[in-house]
């Protein structure tokens, strides 16, 4: 018999996640059927959405998310023992699964860790890269701005621009996100937390003006960059985490959204769950190529997913936020 340990939800979250929001139970998992896996989790992810998406579950639930996980006992012949598998078996070290919702992880090259199947070779990387092509439909030489630009989407997305043949621009929460940006290739970058006029900051870094914004922020930098963007600018919206720890959410309807008739356009990456395997391929290629870096923030140890999360909505974590099970 296995031991499960996962953390359940003991109350829904308000304002900042608590810590004793979320707790860990213990129980021996029973023996696995016939077309079920057992799965061991190697690594787990925490990401922004998590935060507003928790509302959807009921006390006692087990935390949302999705993990890399290994097939360590198998009565399905499509995950024999040893298969990677990303599954949304949520916050745990182990799972039974019966094989539905499972994403076979496709061999990578020696140097690339599995843990990217979470991050630039999973949903985050993926959702740039839709979000970009599908929603953005960039063309060479035009402005695009990103916001939450050294996160685990928004970090992608300009170096896919910059591939695309974009100038692109970012905004982060420190000095040593900054120069990572650029060192990455955006054309330019600031940090929104020390900037005393984010109008003048934005006209200044784009003075042709702004046809792309990819907004993982929201509020009042977005609030911004819609009165700095071009007439019939396109915008994809793909979160919004400065306002997720709201105690009471509030709805803006803006002005430039009618005033310079933008195209915007909210997304969720699974639309394209098909196609992923399109983007995947890219993105590796793009890696082997020195077009495309990385970087992770990595996190030890189960008992420690809680610190990992806390951590996104703090700034103290830089690149795809991790947690090595």
């Amino acid at each position: 018999m296995v031991k499960q340990r996962r953390f359940v939800l003991v109350k829904h979250f308000s304002g900042m996640p608590k810590k004793d929001d979320l707790k860990i139970v213990e129980k021996e998992l029973p023996a696995i059927k016939d077309g079920e896996v057992l799965l061991e989790t190697l690594y787990l992810t925490v990401d922004p959405y998590m935060r507003p998406y928790s509302f959807r579950m009921k006390e006692g639930d087990t935390m949302i998310g999705e993990n890399m996980a290994k097939v360590i006992e198998s009565k399905n012949s499509d995950y024999p023992v040893g298969t990677n598998v990303v599954s949304m078996s949520g916050w745990c070290t182990h799972a039974i699964s019966n094989g539905q919702q499972l994403r076979k992880v496709p061999a990578y090259p020696a140097d690339l860790p599995y843990s990217l199947s979470l991050g630039i070779l999973g949903m985050p990387g993926m959702t740039a890269y839709f979000g970009v092509t599908e929603i953005l439909k960039p063309k060479a030489g035009e402005t695009m701005f990103v916001s939450g630009a050294a996160g685990a989407v928004g970090a992608v997305v300009g170096q896919l621009g910059k591939i695309l043949g974009c100038r692109v621009i970012g905004s982060a929460g420190s000095e040593e996100k900054i120069k990572y940006l650029k060192e990455i290739g955006y054309d330019d970058a600031f940090n929104y937390k020390t900037t005393t006029n984010l109008e003048k900051t934005i006209k200044d870094m784009c003075p042709d003006g702004i046809h792309m914004y990819f907004d993982n922020v929201g509020g009042e930098l977005t609030s911004t960059v819609m009165n700095i963007m071009n007439d019939f600018g396109r915008i994809a919206m793909c979160g919004a985490i400065s306002g997720y720890n709201a105690k009471t959410p509030t709805q803006i309807i803006q002005f430039p959204i009618v005033s310079k008739q933008l195209k915007i356009e909210g997304f969720i990456v699974r639309r394209w769950a098909d196609r992923w395997p399109e983007g995947i391929e890219k993105f590796m290629k793009y890696i082997a190529e020195g077009k495309m870096a990385y970087k992770e923030h990595v996190t030890e140890g189960f008992d420690n997913m809680f610190k990992a999360f806390y951590e996104l909505f703090t700034g103290a974590n830089f690149g795809k936020a991790i947690v090595k099970v």
